[in-house]
Order: C-alpha cells, then sequence, then structure tokens
C-alpha cells in the first residue's frame, strides 16, 4: 500500500523535490521483493518511465532541474528490474531497451549528465543480462554494440592517432569516479550483447568489433582512482 501510495503520488505533476523524496523512498522499499508484487504492473512502470524521461519526444536533457528525477527514477527501475521477473517482461513490452538507448545518444556531450549516464548503462547490462529477448533485441535491431562502444569511448576520453589505434598518453591523470564507473557499466553491458558474436558476418561488423577492440586495449592502459577501481575496469 505505502509504495502504491507514493506511486500515486509520483503520477500528480508535484515538485521536483516531492518527487525526489517519493522516488528515493521507493528506491528503498524496491529491494524488497515481496513489496514489489503487487506494484509491478505496466501503469507504474511507464509512471517510473516518464519520471526518467524515457518516454518524451522533447529534449529529455533540457532542464539541469530535473536531473536529480531522472537519476532516481533510473534507479528505482534499477532495483525494480533486478528483483522482479514481471517487470524483465514487461520492459520487452514497453520498449525500455529502445528509450535507454535514444537517453544514452541524448547524453553525448552533455554536461552533469555523468549519473544519468551510469544508470542508463545499469539498467541496460541488467536488461541484457535477465532477459534473453533484450539482448538480441539490442545486438540486432538498436545497434547495441556501437551505441555501448561509444559510451565507453566516452568515458574512457579516448583521442584516436589511426582508425583503430588510440592515442597513448602515460602522463593522463587517472578517470573520475564518475567516469569509472560508466566505463565499468558499459563493459559489462557489451559482455552481455556480444556474449553470442563469436561469428562475425558483415564487414561493419567486422569494423565495430576492430574498433571495440582498440578501445578495450585503451582501457587496459587506463587506471581509476583507486586501486581496487583499476582492478574492476580491468
Amino acid at each position: 500500500k505505502l509504495c502504491e501510495g507514493i506511486l500515486n503520488i509520483l503520477e500528480k505533476d508535484t515538485k521536483t523535490s516531492c518527487q525526489v523524496a517519493c522516488l528515493e523512498a521507493l528506491r528503498i522499499l524496491s529491494r524488497d521483493k515481496k513489496v514489489l508484487v503487487p506494484v509491478t504492473t505496466k501503469r507504474n512502470m511507464q509512471i517510473l518511465m516518464r519520471l526518467a524521461k524515457l518516454d518524451t519526444v522533447e529534449d529529455p536533457l533540457e532542464r539541469v532541474s530535473e536531473f536529480p528525477v531522472i537519476v532516481e527514477a533510473l534507479k528505482c527501475l534499477c532495483n525494480i528490474i533486478f528483483n522482479s521477473a514481471v517487470a524483465q517482461k514487461l520492459s520487452l513490452e514497453l520498449n525500455l531497451a529502445a528509450m535507454l538507448c535514444n537517453l544514452l545518444e541524448k547524453c553525448k556531450d552533455r554536461q552533469f549528465v555523468g549519473d544519468i549516464k551510469c544508470f542508463d548503462l545499469r539498467l541496460l547490462f541488467l536488461l541484457s543480462l535477465l532477459h534473453t529477448d533484450i539482448r538480441s533485441q539490442l545486438r540486432q535491431e538498436l545497434q547495441g554494440v556501437q551505441v555501448l562502444t561509444q559510451a565507453l569511448e566516452s568515458s574512457l576520453s579516448v583521442r584516436w592517432t589511426e582508425e583503430y589505434k588510440a592515442a597513448e598518453d602515460r602522463d593522463r591523470l587517472p578517470l573520475s569516479l564518475q567516469e569509472t564507473d560508466c566505463a565499468i557499466e558499459a563493459l559489462k553491458a557489451l559482455f552481455n550483447v556480444t556474449l553470442d558474436s563469436w561469428n562475425v558476418h558483415s564487414k561493419n561488423e567486422s569494423h565495430q568489433f576492430r574498433y571495440m577492440a582498440a578501445i578495450l586495449r585503451h582501457c587496459l592502459l587506463t587506471t581509476g582512482p583507486t586501486e581496487d577501481k583499476t582492478e574492476e575496469l580491468h
């Protein structure tokens, strides 16, 4: 009942601070699988997707003031999808992966979107891990390898000297914690999406995998903010 009450409030046009507080409470509650059973419905998923700006045709990142709401809504969706098989099935029906890829594309070259990007990638990782049909959809329909590789390239701030050769800068500063977390989430999602890709057929796929291999090499030469984070990244 508490979750339903929170979602009823979120369905209304309330203040940003109220939305953030409600989403924070829902995120904590959504860690409990028993609590999720009655609230994992198409309507409730759509409420969270709207708050995460996943269903908008306008620029979802136009207002920086709304970023905390987007981040909290993505966090809630991560918990719900991880803990609920029903939510995983609804994600396919609601075309959630395509919306996440679209939001990820909008994050390119934008300021203050690190957390949005990170939880978008985490949600793509979870969907590709828990639902084989979504994994196939990402690979075949949504150009998931390209989208995720570009997200990884952006997180690592790769500079190119040749088509498949990244610049090596031995004096480069370590990645920030946020950059490292984004790179890790992109790597995890890429692993899932390319899991069955041992047989590369087209010229475009061959290019994509060579491009990805160059970025992965660069990743191995990159350090994170701590020794533990560097180990996790590698």
